[in-house]
């Protein structure tokens, strides 16, 4: 096995021994995990630069990764399945989000309802992520460092800055993650690029008006960790700057931590973790950027231990729309998200597929089909995803012609009328990601039940062969969907709306990184070239989507709910769109009031006779969805007092 040693750093009561259902009391563990790995095993053939890597005396590769499980006492009273969840930018979240804590991230969450732990699962998080400060809440990897000095060309490494604020100095790294220094802050063949938009074309800012550098109280200071531009980063701007790294960890490292950390859990625990038990079972959770990486783990084909093992039974990637990610070639940042790179790529789909823009035929499982190593697959995904500009190419081809199948062990949902995390209220005005500032309050609806009941389906689904519900999401033979063009035409009638320039939205282009693509070398600036077809749902006469699974929220709606919205005019660009948020304009509460400000959309008082009526309307229709699969039966009671809170607040909105 290649997990050597397991540091135990703490060990403790979870919860204060609350007892969950039949399970009991569960302990958590935080340790320190340390891998040796064979780089000349097959099963890590595509991990890029591990072959560059110091070895030790049996010639093995070793890293470290923090490591965190809560498991129960007594694992004969649990479920024996274990839930493993890869940490976003190191942050444990898959705690928060089932058992609904609405907490801040911590290095011990919160029970909440004990959803989680009351089904008798074993959770467990792995850091995975060499750019992330390690304390006691984010979790990350020391990743081993590939020693590049003996190649002619290792290539160079590309930043990207979205600045929200005006600023002269930024830090050589995607967010605020460790940076990835300049190996000579003299080199002139460095690159600072800039764009008015994400997609717009770009030009060249000349080398003598910045510097590898930053700004102190003691004046510029030479720096290999900072840029510094002398006129200012200007919010609304894209900046990608070019430039030759001294550094070069492995980033795939954190590819093999989740394989390999959820193969000692499932097969060879018992000897440097005792106690924890049988687990027959393995899920792997990923949110949004770690959603992205599960895509990257299937795509690389590495459901599958150096001793020939099938790891995991499911996967669950959440939030990740079509894409890949920044985790596993040569100078990866895995927070980068936007710059086209090698989570660009295609495939996008999981079936092999003809792509004529690329000239490439694959899917996203064809190396798990080859090994036989496919898992069960739940994709959720919300409306950001589509209005990002990727995540119809999981299920149409990629001019957007014609309906794609999922793979036969996969299934998708799409949760209509939803921005990239679930909504609350009261209703804010949240900052988005790198402090993007949004025009309008944020979407207020909250999908975490039809999350919960994925994850209950899948584990039926794996251990008791039971079919999950149909797939729900927008498709073109059923003419529920649409290009965001002609959506956003229809919102131009909603009074005082603010719409976005939908050319100016992202899209997904023929992404050429050059010669050592193959091998995880990217050639900056990439040449691009045609788009990929972007499709949204369609909407009704409200501006609510007609397609995907549709909460109470959208079937009896009391507001108009988007997975877009616009950047606010402070931070610049309100033209474009601000990434994974969405809005919530709530209806006028009486004709008189529709008809003052002109509003098209029928008021609550002309839709719903009171609110006793509403409370029975939305009941229904949260039974009928658990009849379907897709809520389960113990949340029908949260999914109707949720559409109940979101009528009060309309109706105290309009007051």
């Amino acid at each position: 096995m290649s997990v050597v040693d397991v540091k135990i750093i703490r060990q403790f009561a979870y919860a204060n021994w609350r007892s969950f259902g039949n399970t009991g009391q569960y302990e958590q563990i935080d340790a320190l995990m340390t891998f040796a790995v064979d780089p000349n095993a097959k099963q890590n053939g595509r991990i890029v630069d591990l072959e560059y890597a110091p070895r030790d005396a049996e010639g093995r590769v070793r890293f470290t990764a923090d490591f965190s499980i809560v498991k129960p006492v007594d694992p004969e009273r649990g479920s024996k399945r274990l839930l493993i969840e890869l940490p976003n930018r190191g942050r444990r979240r898959v705690v928060d989000t089932f058992n609904r804590t609405d907490a801040d991230p911590a290095a011990s969450a919160a029970p909440g309802d004990g959803f989680l732990f009351e089904r008798g699962l074993t959770v467990a998080s792995i850091g995975w992520q060499w750019d992330v400060y390690q304390d006691d809440i984010l979790m990350g990897l020391e990743a081993p460092i590939a020693d590049l000095s003996a190649l002619a060309n290792p290539g160079q490494n590309i930043v990207e800055i979205r600045p929200n604020i005006e600023a002269k100095t930024w830090l050589l790294a995607d967010r605020i993650h460790r940076p990835l220094r300049a190996a000579d802050i003299e080199q002139t063949d460095a690159e600072l690029h800039i764009r008015d938009y994400e997609d717009g074309e770009g030009s060249i800012i000349p080398r003598d008006q910045w510097q590898f550098a930053q700004e102190t109280s003691d004046g510029i200071e030479p720096s290999d960790e900072h840029v510094y531009l002398a006129s200012g980063f200007l919010p609304g701007k894209y900046y990608q700057i070019i430039y030759t790294s001294k550094d070069a960890p492995v980033a795939g490292a954190g590819l093999i931590a989740l394989r390999d950390a959820t193969s000692f859990l499932k097969y060879d625990s018992e000897q440097l973790l005792p106690g924890l038990g049988a687990l027959d079972t393995a899920i792997a959770y990923g949110v949004s950027q770690t959603g992205r990486m599960l895509r990257h783990f299937m795509y690389d084909g590495l459901n599958e231990d150096e001793q020939n093992r099938k790891v995991f039974e499911g996967l669950l990637p959440h939030v990740a729309g079509a894409r890949r990610g920044a985790f596993n070639h040569r100078y990866a940042q895995p927070s980068n998200q936007s710059y086209p790179s090698f989570g660009h790529l295609p495939p996008f789909a999981d079936i092999e597929l003809d792509d004529p823009i690329s000239n490439l035929s694959e899917g996203l499982l064809s190396k798990l089909t080859e090994l036989n190593a496919v898992p069960k697959v739940m994709y959720t995904n919300s409306s950001s995803e589509y209005w990002r500009g990727d995540c119809s190419l999981m299920h149409t081809d990629p001019h957007g012609k014609v309906d794609v199948e999922l793979g036969p062990e996969s299934r998708m949902y799409h949760f209509a009328g939803t921005q990239h995390g679930p909504g609350s209220l009261p209703q804010t005005h949240e900052e988005g990601a790198e402090g993007a500032l949004a025009l309008y309050p944020t979407n207020v609806v909250d999908y975490s039940p039809l999350l919960r009941a994925a994850l209950v389906n899948l584990e039926e689904w794996i251990a008791e062969g039971k079919e999950p519900p149909a797939n729900a999401f927008a498709q073109i033979d059923h003419e529920t969907a649409a290009t965001r063009g002609d959506v956003l035409e229809k919102f131009k009638s909603l009074p005082d709306q603010v719409v976005i320039d939908p050319e100016k939205l992202w899209v997904m282009r023929q992404t050429d990184l050059g010669d050592g693509a193959d091998i995880g070398v990217g050639t900056y600036p990439p040449i691009e070239g045609e788009n990929y077809a972007c499709l949204v749902s369609a909407v009704d006469a409200d501006g609510n989507e007609i397609a995907g699974v549709r909460l109470p929220d959208l079937t009896k709606p009391v507001a108009t709910h988007t997975g877009w919205t616009p950047r606010h005019p402070s931070t610049a660009a309100p033209d474009q769109i601000v990434a994974m948020q969405g809005f919530s304009n709530w209806f006028p509460v009486t004709a008189e009031e529709r008809k003052a400000i002109e509003d098209p959309r029928p008021a609550i008082a002309e839709r719903y006779e009171s609110r006793d009526q509403y409370v029975q309307l939305v009941r229904q229709d949260a039974e009928a969805l658990a009849s379907a699969g897709y809520v389960l039966e113990q949340d029908v009671g949260l999914v109707t007092q949720n559409a109940v809170d979101r009528y009060d607040a309309a109706v105290a909105n309009g007051e």
